[in-house]
């Protein structure tokens, strides 16, 4: 039986977010919502719960940096990435906490 994906869509400029990561983390990064889209686990995620109920986090790193790709799959019409980022320092920005989570309320999450 083959496996259903959800569709994926990218709200604001996280699409083009993820296309500006490194080769790499691009490319590590977008296997993961691949995952998620067939309704398995990425490789390496936690939840946010400081951006909204089932925000998750895929946490993604090359040689020189960490990238993050914040995400929304509980919604039965698909997979929402609410926002992709290079992290800087340990602590998630504010800034970048704030962005994903009115991401999440255009959507009604």
């Amino acid at each position: 039986m083959p496996v259903t994906r959800k569709p994926l869509h990218f709200l604001g400029s996280s699409l083009d977010d993820l296309r500006a990561f490194p080769d790499d983390a691009r490319r590590d990064a977008g296997f993961n919502p691949d995952f998620v889209q067939r309704g398995m686990d990425p490789l390496d995620s936690k939840p946010m719960r400081t951006v909204g109920p089932g925000a998750r986090e895929i946490r993604v790193r090359d040689a020189a940096s960490a990238f993050r790709v914040i995400y929304l799959a509980t919604r039965p019409e698909g997979v929402y990435v609410l926002h992709c980022f290079q992290k800087k320092t340990q602590r998630t920005p504010k800034a970048d906490i704030d962005l994903a989570a009115n991401r999440l309320r255009l959507i009604g999450g």
